[in-house]
């Protein structure tokens, strides 16, 4: 369904208008923020992207044809820069654990653990899936995206979405089974 509200602000703005741009960003930061933060699960970084994928659709808004929904291009445009941060994120860890290991630097954060809630436990293991498979995770379930916008917005099949949407919840369950042992005790 056509929002011919939307439509118009994203003319407007193509147009060079800030203050439809600026509307634009009002409907849609909310929800930009919520699918950076399903990534990252960082605040800050959040901010971060969400406001970075505004700066990018700012700049090729021009090049949006309107094949998809404006909010579908932004999710996409969006889980890319939070998937380009976890990629950059991996690799800063790894060289630190070299780096820790290579000085023999003892890990002091293993001998303070604390008991952690439940749900922190359910985001740790979410983060803890391959890419592709939290992602799905994330726009499917966590937004509530239908399969065909996932599909759009990873640029990939609705049968690659449903297999890595299957493997990532398996994986999860596989990994949660533990908290109704618990909560059965």
């Amino acid at each position: 369904m056509l929002d011919r509200a939307e439509d118009q602000l994203i003319q407007e703005a193509k147009e060079g208008s800030h203050e439809a741009f600026r509307k634009l960003v009002q409907r849609h930061m909310k929800q930009a923020y919520n699918v950076a933060y399903g990534f990252l699960h960082d605040h800050d970084e959040a901010d971060d992207i969400s406001q970075e994928a505004f700066v990018k659709v700012h700049a090729s808004l021009d090049s949006f044809r309107g094949d998809s929904e404006f909010g579908t291009w932004l999710h996409r445009i969006v889980a890319n820069l939070s998937m380009s941060r976890l990629r950059q994120r991996k690799r800063k860890s790894q060289r630190e654990v070299a780096l820790d290991q290579a000085t023999l630097i003892p890990d002091q954060a293993n001998s303070e653990t604390e008991p952690v809630e439940r749900t922190e436990i359910i985001e740790r293991i979410l983060h803890e899936l391959p890419t592709l498979q939290r992602a799905v995770v994330i726009l499917r379930h966590l937004e509530g995206l239908s399969t065909k916008q996932v599909s759009r917005i990873l640029d990939c099949s609705e049968g690659t979405v449903k297999t890595h949407l299957h493997r990532g919840l398996k994986r999860m369950r596989s990994q949660l089974t533990y908290l109704k042992q618990e909560a059965l005790a």
